[in-house]
C-alpha cells in the first residue's frame, strides 16, 4: 500500500487560532482534522500515516528552522506522496504549504500536492515547484478541494496518464510538453483557424496563454515640492509598540493610521515593526529607517517640502495578496484626499 503524509497549520491541526500561530512543528501518527477527509477520499489505495502541524507565524518567522525540523521528522519514514493544505485564501498558510512542499519535493523526490485560492500569494510563489490545485476561498470548500487533491494523487501513484494543468485543475507550472494530436493538425493550420475565429468574434483557445497584468498609469509630476503636502505610506509594518490595529505580521488584511503631527522623528521603544519578512533589529532600534520622518522634517525646515502630512499609514507587504493590497490602498486614498495630500512617499523594507 502507498503511504502519504499531510501538512497542516495550527488551526486545521486543532491546536488553536491566531493565539497559537507561533506553535512549533510537531508530527503525529495517524489522522488529524482534514486528514480524516483526505483518507476517506484516498480510500484503501493510499494510507495517510502521519500529520505534521506548524503554526503559520512560526513558519513565517523561522522558515529555515521549521523546514529543517520537519525534514528531520520525515527522515527514515516511508511515504510516496506529500500533501499540504488546502490553504484556501489564507496567505500565511499558503506560503507555509509552499515552503515545506518545495523542500520535501527537493529532499525526498516525491510528488507534492496542495490547493489554494487564486488570491493566495502562495500560488505565484510556488506554482512552479509543486502541484497547486485551484481551490475555494474558505474552508467551506474543504471537501471539494481535498477530493481534487486525492483523485490526482491516485492518478500519479497508479501511473496513469496525466492531462494538462487546465484539464486536471491545477495552476500551470510553466511546463510545456509536446503532444501528438489525433488526427494530426499542422501548426500553420491551427494558427490560421484561431485567427479566423478571432476575426469573426468566435471563441478560441490559444496554445500560449499570457497572464494579464494591471497597467497602473504614471502620476503627473509635482511641479513645486516647496508647496506640496507629502504623506508617508509604508508596507514595512512600522506601528506603535502595542500594534493597536492588530495588523498581521504577514498576509495582512489590516492597515493603521498614526498621528505624527507633533513628532520630529519616530522613537525606538514607542514604535516598532511587526513585519515577519525581514530581521526587525535595525528597524526597532531606529524606526525612521523604514518611515523616514526625521529626514523629511529636515527637508520641511529647509523649505524643500511644503508640509509633511500629519499622519503616516502602515501595513505589512509580505504575503499580502494583490487584492487585499488594492483594497487597503483604496481605503487609504480616501484619507489622503481628505488631507489634500499632493504626493506619497511609498516606503517598503
Amino acid at each position: 500500500m502507498k503511504k502519504a503524509i499531510l501538512y497542516l497549520n495550527q488551526f486545521f491541526g486543532q491546536i488553536g487560532g491566531e493565539d497559537k500561530a507561533d506553535f512549533p512543528p510537531e508530527i503525529r501518527e495517524g489522522l488529524v482534522g482534514p486528514a480524516l477527509e483526505l483518507q476517506k477520499q484516498l480510500g484503501e489505495e493510499v494510507e495517510v500515516t502521519h500529520t505534521i502541524i506548524c503554526g503559520d507565524n512560526y513558519m513565517g518567522s523561522n522558515t529555515e528552522e521549521a523546514i529543517d525540523t520537519i525534514l528531520g521528522f520525515l527522515e527514515g519514514k516511508e511515504f510516496h506522496i506529500f500533501f499540504a493544505g488546502p490553504a484556501f485564501r489564507a496567505g500565511r498558510y499558503g506560503v507555509a504549504c509552499g515552503h515545506i512542499g518545495k523542500a520535501v519535493k527537493e529532499r525526498f523526490n516525491v510528488p507534492v500536492i496542495s490547493s489554494m485560492n487564486e488570491e493566495n500569494p502562495g500560488v505565484e510563489m510556488f506554482r512552479q515547484d509543486i502541484y497547486i490545485f485551484k481551490g475555494g476561498k474558505s474552508s467551506a470548500a474543504m471537501r471539494k478541494d481535498i477530493k481534487k487533491m486525492a483523485e490526482f494523487a491516485k492518478k500519479i501513484l497508479n501511473g496513469e496518464t496525466l492531462l494538462s494543468a487546465e484539464e486536471e485543475g491545477y495552476y500551470g507550472r510553466g511546463i510545456r510538453r509536446q503532444v501528438w494530436l489525433d488526427p494530426p493538425v499542422a501548426a500553420a493550420d491551427r494558427v490560421v483557424d484561431m485567427l479566423l475565429k478571432k476575426l469573426n468574434g468566435q471563441p478560441f483557445e490559444t496554445e500560449l496563454p499570457i497572464p494579464p497584468r494591471d497597467n497602473v498609469p504614471i502620476a503627473p509630476s509635482i511641479k513645486d515640492l516647496s508647496k506640496a503636502t507629502i504623506a508617508i505610506v509604508t508596507s514595512g509594518g512600522i506601528v506603535p509598540v502595542d500594534n493597536p490595529d492588530k495588523i498581521q505580521s504577514a498576509s495582512a488584511t489590516r492597515w493603521g493610521k498614526y498621528n505624527v503631527a507633533d513628532l520630529e522623528k519616530l522613537e525606538s521603544g514607542l514604535y516598532k515593526t511587526i513585519h515577519a519578512g525581514f530581521d526587525p533589529t535595525v528597524a526597532n532600534q531606529n524606526p525612521n529607517v523604514i518611515v523616514p520622518l526625521d529626514a523629511l522634517r529636515a527637508y520641511e525646515k529647509e523649505g524643500k517640502i511644503g508640509k509633511i502630512h500629519e499622519y503616516f499609514y502602515s501595513t505589512v507587504g509580505t504575503g499580502t495578496t494583490q487584492a487585499e493590497a488594492a483594497r487597503m490602498a483604496k481605503e487609504i486614498i480616501v484619507h489622503l484626499k481628505k488631507g489634500k495630500v499632493d504626493g506619497v512617499l511609498l516606503v517598503s523594507t
